[in-house]
């Protein structure tokens, strides 16, 4: 062989080499391209003996593992987790909507051109890479220096050296899709058992109206992580006196989601439907199990039901299968300002648009509410401020602040600054929440505010799916949620317990009915 060829094996080696080690999620430095695949030489070695139909199949498998990792490395930067086949197809579409919006339209295509670019070029190089191993004829030594290397790393693999490579990532890969299919045969089966299905008495104790607040990306790190707890811990530790003095109860302290960083609609879902709804098929199976859902159970218990749903902005078939006598979208709400960005609607607009549409009548039923606030939904600019709740009219009040600032496009190419503004929006949101408790202190409803799930873990600081829980009302209601677990206050103690979402529904249910508490 030539000099050229040698130099074209290098390259087409080194290309190789890059498939094989590419990360699967992010990883700090770059230590991970210098990780050598114990599959490498045994692929070197083997691509000369195995013909036309050897290469075809080998660069079509390095091509899928390439797309394989880079989908996991996006998901694990994303969600903190990896990409589920599966499960996590639903998301392109709205993922490409989130994009535009804070990327802007050329943001969005400039993204997409780039990502088919960048598939091609790897599935060309990847081609190419193939081509050069298999056309040359390997001399004696070399190959019995790659079959030596080949099973010298391939026994240190096995007796799992750091440079393992990826035979455990391709089996993680299709154990997860295996377990994915037997969680949807699980999740049938837990769909269809109820033990609260026909139960009398539930929610009995209720003497108002109940809205549960899902605050967007609400997490954890406002309590501790001192960037983000500095000042919000300081908003709630403010508020808990006013709101104590005006004779209101509160209790406090922290779920497991079942999500990060996105998919607000499984912490929905799971909360309502008390089942463990981490993805889109465990979803997807929830909404046709025909299961009671909290929802459902307060329409059976005599309350309106109802969802306000300030970010749902096209149909939303799926919400019959909810319980919601009254589903209100972004449409639905009045709003007649400027948005902010992706946010339809700010927090404060939300609230008191569900006071004129639901709260504002006398006598039964009363009402049980989902409402969805969303002006702490990425991309976190401009910001919103609280105004006096009578100035509000049809919104176009905040025209001028929809209007200020820089935009997404310019603030997200700085990570500082995106973080500020995450902790400015989840600031402006728990204020918005807390003020609309004040207001209505005199004939206050049950309150139970809680996060959706923590931002991503670059923004959050942390990456734990915990978010706070916060009950706000009248005593005799607030003091029944004792046995839950939550704190007296705004702010749990640190090191706080986390429940699981997904009991929160019976605790609901058990815990404002006329049945014993479940043991």
């Amino acid at each position: 062989m030539t000099g050229r060829d040698w130099a074209s094996l290098a390259a087409a080696g080194l290309v190789i080499h890059l498939a094989l080690a590419l990360p699967d999620a992010p990883v700090p430095g770059g230590q991970a391209w210098l990780r050598v695949a114990p599959e490498l030489p045994l692929i070197l070695l083997a691509l000369p003996l195995s013909g036309r139909i050897g290469r075809i199949a080998t660069a079509v498998l390095l091509v899928l593992l390439t797309a394989q990792k880079t989908a996991d490395w996006a998901m694990n930067a994303a969600l903190g987790r990896p990409f589920n086949v599966l499960a996590d197809l639903p998301l392109l579409a709205p993922g490409a909507e989130l994009a535009r919006e804070t990327l802007g339209l050329s943001g969005l295509l400039a993204g997409l051109a780039a990502t088919l670019a960048l598939g091609a070029a790897a599935g060309a190089a990847l081609w190419w890479a193939t081509g050069q191993w298999s056309r040359h004829p390997l001399p004696p030594a070399m190959a019995i220096g790659l079959a030596a290397a080949g099973g010298a790393f391939t026994a240190t693999a096995l007796a799992g050296a750091a440079w393992a490579g990826n035979g455990p990532y391709a089996a993680a890969r299709l154990a997860l899709f295996q377990q994915t299919a037997r969680d949807l045969r699980q999740m049938r089966a837990l769909a269809a058992r109820d033990e609260l299905a026909g139960t009398a008495g539930l929610l009995a104790a209720i003497d108002r109206d109940v809205l549960v607040i899902f605050v967007e990306s609400y997490g954890r790190a406002s309590f501790d992580v001192p960037f983000h707890a500095d000042r919000h811990r300081a908003t709630l530790e403010q508020a808990q006196p006013r709101l104590a003095q005006a004779g209101l109860a509160m209790r406090s302290g922290f779920l497991v989601a079942p999500t990060q960083g996105g998919q607000s609609w499984l912490s929905h879902a799971t909360l309502a439907n008390g089942l463990w709804i981490a993805d889109q098929t465990r979803y997807r199976t929830a909404l046709v199990s025909g299961r009671q859902g909290l929802f459902h159970h307060a329409r059976q218990a005599g309350f309106r039901t109802a969802a306000v749903m300030p970010a749902i902005t096209r149909p939303w078939p799926e919400a019959a299968t909810m319980g919601f006598d009254h589903i209100l979208a972004a449409g639905d709400l009045g709003y007649r300002g400027l948005p902010f960005n992706w946010v339809t609607m700010p927090d404060q607009f939300t609230l008191a648009a569900t006071d004129r549409l639901l709260r504002d009548r006398t006598g039964p039923p009363h009402l049980f509410a989902q409402v969805a606030l969303i002006s702490s939904h990425a991309p976190w600019v401009p910001a919103a401020r609280l105004l006096d709740w009578n100035r509000l009219g049809n919104g176009a009040v905040f025209d001028a602040m929809a209007r200020a600032g820089d935009p997404p496009e310019v603030v997200w190419r700085d990570r500082d600054r995106v973080r500020h503004a995450y902790r400015d929006a989840v600031d402006y949101s728990l204020r918005t929440v807390l003020d609309y408790a004040r207001l209505h202190a005199a004939d206050p409803p049950l309150m139970i505010v809680l996060g959706d799930h923590q931002a991503v873990p670059w923004v959050a600081g942390q990456d734990v799916p915990d978010v706070p829980v916060h009950l706000i009302g009248p005593p005799h209601l607030v003091d029944r949620a004792a046995s839950w677990g939550l704190a007296p206050g705004l702010v749990p103690p640190i090191g706080h317990e986390a429940l699981p979402m997904d009991q929160m529904r019976n605790l609901i249910l058990r815990g404002f009915g006329t049945l014993p508490p479940h043991r």
